[in-house]
């Protein structure tokens, strides 16, 4: 198939490029309205508790979680005065009458203790905005302005749980724009300097470009029949632009090889197309499959990650195998250079340990393990307001209400009552009482009044707690600490705590608890299709059963230094300052498993690369360590390079303002570099080393599966076909013995 291709682009060269640039315009097209059709998400999880209990709130109630809050200031020193509450009140009103908003509590019409400051100076507004992410933040942007305002009366400040989430995805975009704009640049000029030839750099961007709109043009494509976030398509501009880079350097250099071993141009470009393009198929089925992994959480946040795994796949490698095949049939005359056959850097250091195998493997895997070592104590926590940088207006009103209010009104968990209304009114005070005797419960707001530490204490508005069927919810508003604190012991306290009926407890810290309960749940079935499907794909490639385990478990290792400089950098705060982030002792659980997928994706992207090489020198000379020597000679250069385009441009997110993306960039970075130098270079030399023969065995049964590729002219390391062949099973230096020109 990859011959026809090469032969197809070679002969329909002008047809292939015109189609190309037809394409390239119509998906840029197409894509460039894609962030109109996607969509913002929340952290709550289909069909759990938390989710039934928020549609009874609005189903008999016409209420739910208070997700915007005003902090309100009186610019006479007292809440209480006469002159604050009548402007108050009017302000209250003014937010019940705006678009979208079904329930508005303000301190001076509950009186509750939970929305008044502690020195009486400030108390708070919550109103409820009902509708989806996209539609409330779009409304905010406009009235979260409007709101924040300094009258003679009255100093007001936005905050509350939907205008952080708003802020957070602002600041996003803004860094990924950001970084966008530094890594493209950045990446030309580096390929410039590797490719030394312009033209190579500019059709490597072009594949890399094409991959992008046309994931883009997919993801706007897919949004037209199922949600799809908008954090997908920052997504689709990183790792389009790395996987069209890793791609392209193959394919070029590879023709590039050919050329020097003296092949015609035309031959040359079906080599290329042939020996690289089958390394590229194999790369993007792993990496699409990785990615696929999201599929299994029901959530559309890391859903949409998947679909974009997908369209960058499939366009990078069309763009590889019949872009640059088309390309390099008119203008390859322009990006060849000499390849040097000479022994570099990697290529050295790869013999040296393999010379010393138990020394080289002990030293670097201990650097390793010490790295991987902060990861024994990785604590998944919820996210809150620190996401956003210091100074953000959402934060500050939040880290101000932590400061001066006793309780958390906008995360008060709701518990609504199910069953027979009688079996909801009868013992609805002992269950109150009982509630707001729980470690962290400030107070328990029920029909019969308000309870805190078991005693009734006033009658807040029995109406919003009574629906007009007789339904029966209480509100338990949590303390400052408990939020600050293990919020899903506190959610599990207030759900094993006995209920006169069926109870459904939700509200904010319900929602991020199930959220992060069903996250975790299903994340052993990810991580299970991630490894046998990578490990399948390997076997298919290799025809070893060996191999593919090897890869397994080193890049297992390498993902191990990754979430050890998560806890260690992010966790624990080391480096905050540098950073400008602050830690909260914890790790939100759903970038991880969004790292996860997409490093160990690209993790084995390099590793089939330099296995594919590895194999086929084997093929060719029958002799494993020289196999693994002329398998990194030709191909660590490549890797290094593309590991180091790809890190810097998952770098540049590590300057944003959300700690989300600095977690995402940093860590998938160290990532790229630690798996392209370490493990390609050292580890996976020596291994093959100790291990011999038995790298290749398979048995019988399975051998008959292997993907073989088409039999083709191999340029070897004095540039000429088939020499050095006689160093097959039965001859030459033999397995596990380096042969005598490495030594």
């Amino acid at each position: 198939m990859l011959t026809r291709l090469g032969r197809l682009a070679v002969r329909r060269s002008r047809a292939v490029l015109l189609g190309f640039l037809l394409a390239l315009i119509g998906l840029g097209a197409y894509g460039a309205g894609a962030q109109s059709d996607l969509d913002l998400s929340r952290w709550d999880a289909p069909g759990t508790e938390s989710v039934r209990a928020g549609d009874r709130l609005r189903e008999h109630f016409r209420t739910g979680n208070p997700n915007l809050a005003l902090l309100i200031t009186a610019r006479d020193g007292d809440v209480d005065s006469p002159r604050t509450e009548r402007a108050a009140r009017e302000l209250a009103a003014e937010v019940g009458d705006l678009p979208l908003v079904t329930d508005v509590t303000a301190y001076w019409d509950a009186g509750s203790a939970a929305l008044r400051g502690e020195d009486g100076r400030r108390a708070l507004i919550l109103a409820r905005l009902e509708g989806t992410a996209t539609e409330t933040r779009e409304e905010l942007a406009t009235r979260s302005a409007e709101l924040t305002r300094t009258t003679p009366e009255l100093d007001v400040r936005v905050g509350g749980q939907e205008e952080i989430s708003r802020q957070v995805g602002e600041q996003a975009r803004t860094d990924f724009l950001r970084a966008e704009l530094f890594a493209l640049p950045a990446v030309l000029l580096l390929l410039i300097l590797v490719y030394r030839r312009t033209v190579a750099a500019l059709l490597t961007v072009a594949v890399g470009l094409f991959s992008v709109v046309g994931t883009l043009a997919g993801l706007r494509a897919v949004a037209q029949v199922t949600e799809v976030s908008t954090f997908a398509a920052n997504l689709a501009l990183v790792l389009g632009l790395g996987l069209g880079v890793d791609y392209g350097l193959f394919v070029i250099n590879r023709y590039r090889e050919e050329r020097a071993a003296g092949h015609a141009q035309p031959e040359a470009v079906i080599g290329a197309t042939r020996a690289a393009g089958r390394t590229v198929l194999f790369s993007g089925v792993t990496v699409a499959v990785s990615l696929c992994a999201l599929l299994v959480f029901p959530f559309f946040f890391l859903s949409s990650f998947a679909y974009a795994g997908v369209f960058v796949v499939l366009t990078a490698v069309a763009g590889a195998v019949l872009f640059l095949p088309a390309a390099l049939a008119r203008w390859g005359h322009r990006v060849e250079r000499p390849t040097a056959p000479a022994s570099g850097f990697w290529h050295r250091t790869a013999l040296a340990a393999m010379r010393r195998p138990f020394l080289a493997g002990a030293g670097v895997l201990t650097v390793l393990l010490v790295a991987a070592s902060p990861l024994l104590g990785l604590r998944f926590g919820l996210p809150d307001e620190r996401t956003l940088p210091e100074g953000t207006s959402s934060r500050t009103t939040s880290e101000i209400v932590h400061r001066e209010f006793p309780a958390e009104p906008t995360d008060t968990v709701q518990v609504v009552l199910e069953g027979g209304v009688p079996d909801q009114v009868a013992g609805t005070s002992g269950y109150a009482a009982a509630l707001s005797r729980l470690p962290g419960v400030f107070q328990v707001d029920a029909p019969e009044g308000t309870y805190r530490q078991g005693e009734r204490t006033g009658a807040p508005g029995q109406d919003r707690l009574t629906a007009r069927d007789g339904r029966v919810r209480l509100a338990v508003v949590p303390t400052q600490e408990a939020m600050y604190g293990d919020v899903p012991a506190f959610v599990e306290r207030v759900r094993d705590t006995p209920a006169p009926a069926p109870a459904l407890v939700g509200g904010y810290p319900g929602e991020t608890t199930d959220f992060r309960a069903t996250l975790l749940d299903r994340l052993p079935y990810a991580v299970g299709i991630v490894l046998v499907a990578t490990y399948v794909i390997l076997f298919l490639m290799t025809g070893s059963v060996l191999l593919p385990a090897k890869a397994t478990v080193l890049n297992l290792l390498s993902l191990s230094v990754m979430f050890g400089c998560l806890v260690w950098v992010f966790q624990d705060g080391h480096l905050s300052g540098v950073l400008g982030f602050t830690p909260t002792g914890s790790i939100e659980p759903s970038i991880p498993v969004l790292m996860f997928c997409v490093a160990y994706g690209l993790s084995m992207d390099y590793e089939v690369f330099l296995l594919a090489r590895i194999t086929e020198e084997h093929q060719r000379t029958g002799d494993t360590v020289r196999a693994v020597g002329e398998g990194i000679r030709r191909s660590a250069p490549l890797i290094t390079a593309a590991a180091g385009i790809l890190a810097l441009s998952f770098l540049s997110y590590a300057t944003g303002g959300v700690v989300f993306l600095k977690e995402l960039g940093i860590g998938t970075a160290l990532t790229i570099l630690v798996d392209a130098t370490l493990i390609r270079v050292v580890l996976l030399p020596v291994t093959m080393r100790l291990a011999g023969r038995a790298n290749w065995w398979a048995p019988r049964p399975l051998r008959r599966f292997r993907l073989k590729e088409a039999p083709a002219r191999t340029p070897t390391a004095s540039g000429a076909d088939g020499a050095n062949g006689a160093d097959g099973p039965d001859g030459g230096e033999g397995e596990g013995v380096l042969p005598r020109e490495y030594v």
